[in-house]
């Protein structure tokens, strides 16, 4: 029971709510195809930002048997302090980053604060507090029902839920990734691992268990890709380092593993299970992922503020300057200058300043891809797989046929539909990825056109988006992650076609996958 109380060593049951999800809802890992699949699009073109901040409402549910449970509000406040200091990159640890990893962490643009209005549009402390009889609650989620002992969720499209509660097992929190169901949304924390006063207990008093969290919530992986061990996981973030398994309590720089030196791990990342004192960061490609999935599959909370400035609104003046000038400035300029050019540059990259800024994106490589079919139409293989069902071909139905199956109805797709799949380092996917029904197409499923894709890599489309531009060109020599990703991308869709889970959308989205990948010189 001390354990349970005071945990010593970081637990998180995340990864068992996604297994056991992927286990009881049928459209579970459908969901998580398509997230990830705008997560990858996201990670090589540039996020469609959202303008600004992201403003997003908290609701903190307090479930407690004795006193000590039911945290103070000085507690709950101290952690939306940690929370909003943490993803805005203004946490004073950060300065412990070591110096290779420092041009690497960033700011989120994401802020909390605790609900005003609750779900009727009555006022609210966004706090809520039930007396259960329940001496403490594993990772099955009866802590977010009235009726197991817990308490209900507000609406997740509205508000962040997070309840706090006597946890046991040593878990110090767990979390829900997108996709998975309304009812059960959110994160949860025990009370010892939650803020940073109250009883809030050393080494996980510094509130970075919600931090890690919530990264969770919005769709980041352990950042060593949950393979236990092993060199073979992926946490699909480009910019952390390989790494076998967790580091616990606070390792020294470096910690060398799957052949990552001389830096090594980056243990001190929010997505490791170092203790709270060590984990100070986010790197720019987990952010890019988390504003994909605010882009994405938790598009509908939060709202658009300003960044400047630090944290939170700042309040209007009550009364205008009394400094206003009655009347403009006397001096402006009745003409205006001369020596503006009376004309454009005609060719812009000629007359440019040969010494201007480095970071101009390079130019797009002048030959395509070797493989690149001169005609996409004439040379794509005229007939698809045999099995594809027949009664997509004459009228694909909204949500697509659903086989009963065996009593655990996708058996058959990975426990860990993306950790369990290779992910870093692979430089060309698995063979059985190219059999069919790896590749899509016959009657029924009109190849979409490729858009002009990615700068670099012409041809590459984005499906899943919102259309944007790319924001910038990916990164140098990335050809082989690419592959990697859409390999793995490709797997799943044949995964979830043979289960009969795909619809028209996702059979179209599978096309677009299959066009890159051969452009990318994948066959």
């Amino acid at each position: 029971m001390a354990d349970d109380t005071n945990p010593k060593r970081r637990g998180c049951g995340t990864m068992e709510v996604h297994r056991r999800l992927l286990d009881t809802d049928r459209e579970y890992a459908r969901r998580l195809a398509r997230i990830e699949d705008h997560a990858f699009r996201a990670a090589m073109s540039g996020p469609a930002l959202r303008p600004g901040c992201t403003r997003i409402p908290v609701v903190v549910h307090v479930v407690y048997r004795t006193q000590a449970q039911n945290i103070s509000q000085a507690q709950i406040d101290s952690q939306i302090t940690v929370l909003n200091r943490d993803f805005r990159k203004q946490n004073t640890d950060i300065s412990s980053v070591p110096a290779p990893f420092a041009p690497l962490a960033g700011d989120a643009r994401i802020e909390f604060e605790l609900a005003t209005v609750d779900p009727d549009g009555n006022p609210t402390s966004g706090v809520t507090r039930t007396e259960t009889n329940k001496t403490s609650f594993g990772s099955d989620d009866e802590v977010k029902f009235d009726a197991q002992g817990g308490k209900d969720a507000w609406p997740r499209d509205d508000y962040l839920n997070i309840w706090v509660c006597q946890l046991s097992g040593g878990l110090l929190g767990y979390a829900q990734f997108p996709g998975g169901p309304a009812a059960t949304d959110g994160v949860v924390c025990t009370h010892t691992g939650f803020g940073t006063t109250g009883t809030a207990a050393a080494p996980f008093d510094k509130g970075r268990t919600t931090t890690h969290e919530i990264g969770h919530w919005l769709n980041l992986r352990h950042i060593w890709g949950d393979d236990g061990n092993g060199c073979s996981g992926s946490d699909f973030v480009a910019d952390t380092p390989n790494q076998g398994g967790p580091n616990l309590g606070k390792p020294s720089f470096p910690t060398v593993s799957c052949g990552n030196g001389p830096n090594g791990d980056m243990f001190m990342n929010y997505m490791d299970y170092v203790d709270d004192d060590t984990m100070v960061m986010f790197t720019e490609g987990q952010i890019t992922r988390m504003q994909a999935c605010l882009d994405g599959p938790r598009s509908a909370i939060g709202t658009s503020v300003s960044c400047g400035g630090g944290i939170g609104p700042k309040p209007l003046p009550k009364d205008p300057p009394k400094e206003f000038p009655k009347d403009g400035p006397k001096e402006f300029p009745k003409d205006p200058p001369k020596e503006f050019p009376k004309d454009f540059p005609k060719d812009p990259k000629k007359e440019f300043p040969k010494d201007g800024p480095k970071e101009f994106p390079k130019d797009p490589p002048k030959d395509p891809p070797k493989d690149l079919p001169k005609d996409p139409k004439k040379e794509f293989p005229k007939e698809g797989p045999k099995e594809f069902p027949k009664e997509f071909q004459k009228d694909p139905p909204k949500e697509g046929p659903f086989d009963p199956g065996p009593k655990n109805v996708i058996d058959d797709i990975p426990k860990n539909i993306i950790g369990d799949i290779p992910g870093k380092g692979i430089k060309d996917p698995p063979k059985s990825f190219l059999e069919p029904p790896f590749e899509p197409g016959g009657p029924g499923f009109p190849r979409p056109p490729v858009n002009p894709g990615f700068p670099g890599i012409p041809g590459l489309p984005f499906v899943m988006g919102t259309g944007a531009p790319p924001a910038q060109p990916p990164v140098q020599d990335m050809r082989a992650q690419y592959l990697s990703y859409y390999g793995q991308i490709l797997q799943q869709y044949a995964e979830l076609h043979q289960r009969g889970m795909l619809d028209a959308q996702g059979h179209a989205s599978w096309q677009q996958a299959w066009d890159a990948y051969q452009q990318l010189g994948g066959s």
